[in-house]
């Protein structure tokens, strides 16, 4: 591993891409990052789940308290790329890690450049080819934690396919392409800049390789393309960015001592921007405050009370329990809709009478559960919304750091425009709501078309929740005075996904853990 060098040839064809150099500056402070393509998984027949949770990303006030911390991969064709950017996520270990490349930012060709491409004479080598506003928009958002579509480019057609990937969650970004650093607005998103140096001639047998068997192409083709574009453009374009890089990596995946740097330098800036809960400062901040305008809480008529009677009494039968469980929920779910727009809609009766009456105005409702517990309101959900779509969200208490974590993800695709009912039985201190809010307004729902929907509160999690999302309605049956030293709701419920499902509590369990679901 070495420090970066300049070089002297082709410079003056990346004056309008590339920022002048000030060698005398000490380097640049780094931000943080978070991000991860393939996380630990673990998977049954029903469901895939994430074994590694990601931490919280934001602070007590919903927005994001750091960005993902971006590596950048640049150098030659076939010269180890990729290899590199996977031997950093091996040695790297840890959860939510994203890899990027820019082969999946090429343009769309125009039907004259695919029969160029066809006959390998385009240019998939200059600065040009490259879909640089997207590419940066895309970057900038997925650092800034939303959730982003990414094309997946097909090098058989020259084109993109109608499918884009969706990625989200990311903690570390590592983005590999030849043209990284030949662009000023990209380079600012770098928070480390690497550069692979491979020798010419093994990139060559690379590609050979790679061309003939992975992507169809005859070697005479794969010659001429090399000759005619790839290595000039290597020359002019991307070689001299190498001076911009804040370490180059000489002999590729193969270099574990620069791999190794590499990897102490992301540790030691993750560590620096870790995001520490404090619980008990949280339990406090409300104490006292009367309880926001955005919570509902259901009529406690004879009827209510004497449900909450029955599933709060520890001696009442599991039986009973889901029993009257399941009414409780099927009242609540009715009183959130109720606060779903509606127009006025004028029908004719069968006795050719008009009625005036009201209909739903939105575009579409989508119910997101967190598991476990959220998942036992489903049915309600279902039963009153015919054409509901279903997501789920899995978060877990981590007991070392009592963090919340995200596990597991599924949400339908763009809820922008719908009116989400967010679905959890209990909520006491308010964090895996929180969480699972944040992840909604992540992948672009709206903050204002959000309803939180559970059975039991507590005071501090309708605050916490309040402050951090004051345009959250909150809609309950019953709010809870008390939190008590290990954020158990008192009186309480008990742990309601142990007594709905049978099984048995851990010592140390919270109203807000959820367990991994059933399959």
């Amino acid at each position: 591993c070495r420090g970066s060098r300049s070089s002297g040839g082709g410079e003056g064809s990346l004056d309008r891409l590339l920022p002048s150099i000030n060698t005398s500056l000490s380097p640049r402070k780094r931000t943080t990052s978070q991000c991860k393509s393939e996380p630990p998984l673990l998977r049954t027949s029903k469901r895939t789940i994430y074994t590694a949770g990601r931490p919280p990303w934001y602070n007590e006030h919903g927005t994001q308290s750091k960005e993902a911390f971006v590596i950048g991969l640049c150098g030659g064709s076939a010269s180890g790329k990729t290899t590199v950017a996977r031997k950093i996520i091996e040695a790297l270990d840890v959860p939510w890690v994203v890899l990027l490349s820019m082969d999946s930012f090429y343009k769309v060709l125009t039907a004259e450049q695919q029969l160029q491409a066809a006959n390998n004479d385009y240019n998939f080598d200059h600065p040009d080819a490259f879909d640089f506003s997207l590419l940066v928009h895309t970057l900038r958002k997925l650092k800034q934690g939303k959730s982003v579509k990414i094309p997946v480019y097909d090098f058989t057609t020259h084109g993109r396919q109608k499918e884009w990937k969706t990625v989200y969650g990311a903690s570390v970004i590592i983005f590999e392409g030849i043209m990284l650093f030949a662009d000023k607005e990209l380079l600012k998103l770098l928070d480390m800049k690497i550069f692979v140096d491979t020798d010419s001639d093994i990139r060559l047998v690379r590609r050979l390789r790679r061309d003939i068997t992975e992507r169809g192409r005859d070697i005479e083709g794969v010659i001429k393309q090399y000759n005619k574009f790839v290595k000039p453009a290597f020359e002019q374009y991307i070689e001299p960015t190498m001076r911009l890089a804040d370490i180059v990596v000489p002999r590729g995946g193969g270099n574990m001592v620069a791999i190794d740097l590499i990897v102490q330098h992301v540790h030691s800036q993750l560590e620096e921007r870790k995001l520490r809960w404090d619980m008990a400062a949280l339990a406090s901040a409300h104490q006292a405050q009367p309880l926001p305008q955005t919570l509902s809480v259901l009529e406690s008529t004879p009827q209510v009370r004497g449900m909450h009677t029955i599933i709060r009494n520890k001696e009442t039968s599991r039986d009973e329990f889901i029993f009257y469980s399941k009414r409780l929920m099927r009242l609540l779910i009715e009183r959130a809709l109720s606060f779903l727009p509606s127009q006025v809609h004028v029908v004719q009766t069968p006795q050719g009478e008009d009625y005036e009456g009201r209909t739903f105005h939105g575009k579409r409702i989508t119910g997101v559960s967190i598991l476990r517990a959220g998942e036992t309101m489903e049915p309600a959900l279902r039963a009153v919304c015919k054409d509901v779509r279903i997501g789920k969200i899995l978060i877990q208490t981590n007991q070392d750091t009592g963090e919340p974590e995200l596990h597991y993800l599924r949400l339908p695709k763009d809820i922008s425009e719908d009116h989400v009912i967010l679905t959890d039985c209990t909520v006491s201190t308010g964090a895996a709501a929180m969480m699972a809010i944040r992840v909604l307004l992540d992948h672009d729902a709206q903050e204002d078309k959000i309803l939180l929907v559970s059975l039991l509160m507590a005071e501090m999690g309708v605050h916490s929740v309040a402050y951090a999302f004051p345009q959250v309605k909150i809609i309950t049956t019953a709010v809870d005075k008390k939190v008590n030293d290990l954020f158990h709701i008192i009186p309480g419920i008990g742990n309601f996904g142990d007594r709905y499902f049978g099984t048995d509590a851990p010592p140390d369990w919270s109203d807000d853990d959820m367990d991994e679901p059933s399959c």
